[in-house]
């Protein structure tokens, strides 16, 4: 994903990821982000829903909040993962 450098101010759009979050789903949620940010919205993953995730979803996620997206009521052992790679990433 390319940083289309949109602030968080900008119009946005949600995307809703529910159950379950595999390698095999990111395709299809890099296309809808990379079509959000085509259409001048920044994309705003909405996570209350998911229940499950892989490691490469973990890194999509973490490697793309911030940059390519914002995530929205994270659950906390998401956010949990999430900062226990960032962490493990910087050390």
């Amino acid at each position: 994903m390319t940083n289309r450098n949109f602030s968080h101010t900008t119009h946005h759009v949600n995307i809703r990821v529910s159950g379950t979050l595999f390698q095999g789903h990111l395709p299809y949620l890099e296309q809808l982000v990379h079509s959000a940010t085509d259409c001048r919205l920044w994309p705003v993953l909405n996570l209350s829903q998911l229940e499950e995730l892989d490691r490469a979803a973990l890194v999509f996620l973490t490697d793309g909040e911030d940059r390519d997206f914002s995530i929205m009521s994270c659950p906390n052992f998401v956010r949990d993962w999430i900062n226990h790679e960032r962490s493990r990433a910087a050390a």
